[in-house]
């Protein structure tokens, strides 16, 4: 804006021509002058001076919202928010409704923990008909190490859905929408996610699930990993943000966990301590398991949920929110998949929310995770 030429500012023409004489030819150049000096060089009054600035200043001055007409935008742009109801009470009201449009949604935690369970019961809510509370639309379903089972999906839908999956060809047309992608390396699946933004259109896709991001680069060998100065998966960090906005559909990720290193902190930039934290906490609350990918990518996704085991419980911890408070809802697997204990959350203060245990708990379950 700052080089907008004065000669298409309407400004009078007994000034806008002594500017051009004046090698005065952009708002910069302008502004850059301080009004006294602007009289001198234009040989003209104050009054004259001051409404030119002023004019000048008006044009070039980048646009501006108040909160008022930001308000207004997103009520008369509503049709394009929303949400995935995950059809757990507590959490979808925690999230003002459930997955978002147009987001990354991201489930950490150990192998076996629930992760994909979560997943499997998202895709069925995505793909069922809209009189029953779907999305009415296809998923697309990147399972990158073959932990999607058609016999899991279907039980949970015909447990879930009964009146839905007891009618004749139903279950046979829910397992058609959701189309299964199993890349074998991490060049396979670059070319997937190039090839899926046309097909997000002409499909109808509703949901796009990756499952997980943290086995397309744990086949890389470590040399090479720590060999590049980027992210490995920095390319596909940016172009899945992309998609989501892109697409205004729900786009949900899992990561997984690995042990951390004693100089590492398990909390991240985005949460603040409270002032009456001290560092002599940190062996108090620490946990000896990180997100695999690490800062880069936490900051990528905009909602995180870490999925935890500890003192014999399961939980579901909402770690990363612009909307939602810290909150932890105990959960149990069953043949419907995910159900909260309690649809009460529980607010978890500090860094201990980002925290991943997985203590206590011997029955993890053998669902394909």
């Amino acid at each position: 804006m700052a080089n907008k030429l004065i000669s298409q500012m309407g400004l009078p023409k007994s000034i806008g021509n002594i500017l051009a004489a004046r090698n005065i030819l952009t708002a910069k150049d302008a502004l850059s002058l301080t009004e006294f000096e602007l009289m001198e060089l234009l040989d003209v009054g104050l009054s004259e001076v001051t409404s030119a600035v002023a004019l000048i200043s008006e044009i070039a001055c980048p646009p501006y919202q108040t909160a008022l007409s930001l308000m207004q935008e997103r009520v008369q742009n509503e049709y394009l928010a929303g949400h995935l109801p995950t059809r757990l009470k507590g959490l979808d009201e925690a999230l003002l409704g459930g997955v978002p449009f147009g987001a990354v949604t991201e489930l950490v935690g150990p192998a076996g923990i629930g992760k994909t369970q979560f997943c499997l019961k998202l895709s069925l809510l995505a793909a069922l008909p809209a009189n029953y509370g779907g999305l009415n639309g296809r998923v697309i379903y990147i399972d990158t190490e073959s932990k999607f089972s058609s016999r899991r999906m279907i039980e949970i839908g015909a447990t879930s859905f009964p009146e839905i999956f007891h009618l004749d060809g139903m279950a046979q047309e829910m397992a058609g929408r959701i189309l299964v992608l199993r890349p074998a390396s991490l060049p396979e699946f670059t070319e997937n996610l190039e090839q899926i933004k046309l097909s997000l259109l002409q499909h109808q896709v509703k949901l796009l699930i990756i499952d997980s991001m943290t086995a397309l680069v744990s086949g890389e060998s470590d040399k090479d990993l720590k060999a590049s100065k980027q992210h490995p998966l920095g390319w596909h960090i940016s172009y899945v943000k992309s998609l989501a906005e892109f697409s205004r559909i729900p786009i949900v990720v899992t990561n997984q966990v690995r042990s951390q290193n004693s100089n590492e902190s398990f909390h991240y930039p985005f949460q603040v301590w409270n002032n009456d934290e001290s560092m002599k906490d940190l062996p108090r609350m620490e946990s000896h398991l990180v997100a695999a990918l690490g800062i880069h990518w936490a900051h990528a996704v905009t909602i995180r949920l870490v999925l935890e085991a500890h003192s014999g419980k399961r939980f579901i911890k909402v770690a990363k929110s612009p909307v939602s408070p810290s909150l932890a809802f105990p959960f149990v697997v069953t043949s419907s998949g995910i159900s909260l204990v309690s649809d009460d959350g529980i607010e978890i203060p500090g860094p201990e929310i980002s925290a991943i245990h997985c203590q206590g708990y011997d029955d993890i379950f053998d669902f394909n995770r």
